[in-house]
């Protein structure tokens, strides 16, 4: 049986990407993207759910996002999803999960608001 491990997101960036540079000289960019999920109520009234995710680039991808993306910048992420396990200074095992991108799309909104309108440009691993 094939499987596929890909996700799209499209959301906001909670904070500037941080950028970490390794000994080998390859880099890593970090940062938080939230999504938000909504829905109308048994009464009619809008919710509103948001969900944070953790985003990791990498190489020139990683340096296109420290120096071009800000906090509140419109994006669409296209990765995969990574689960990690590790132990903490206590002992005590801790998971996450990151998305590793693999493609993201900066999105500008014409008139700054209107959604229907939507100008992409595509950054990619490669």
């Amino acid at each position: 049986m094939k499987s596929l491990n890909k996700v799209m997101l499209i959301g906001n960036l909670t904070k500037d990407p941080e950028l970490i540079e390794f000994g080998t000289g390859i880099k890593l960019a970090k940062f938080t993207l939230a999504t938000n999920r909504n829905w109308l109520n048994k009464d009619g009234e809008k919710n509103t759910l948001t969900d944070f995710h953790q985003i990791v680039a990498w190489r020139k991808l990683a340096e296109i996002c420290a120096s071009h993306l800000k906090k509140g910048a419109a994006v669409l992420i296209e990765g995969k999803i990574f689960n990690n396990k590790y132990e903490d200074k206590a002992g005590k095992m801790k998971y996450s999960t990151e998305v590793h991108a693999d493609e993201i799309n900066f999105i500008t909104y014409k008139n700054n608001k209107d959604m229907d309108e939507v100008n992409l440009v595509t950054v990619d691993e490669e």
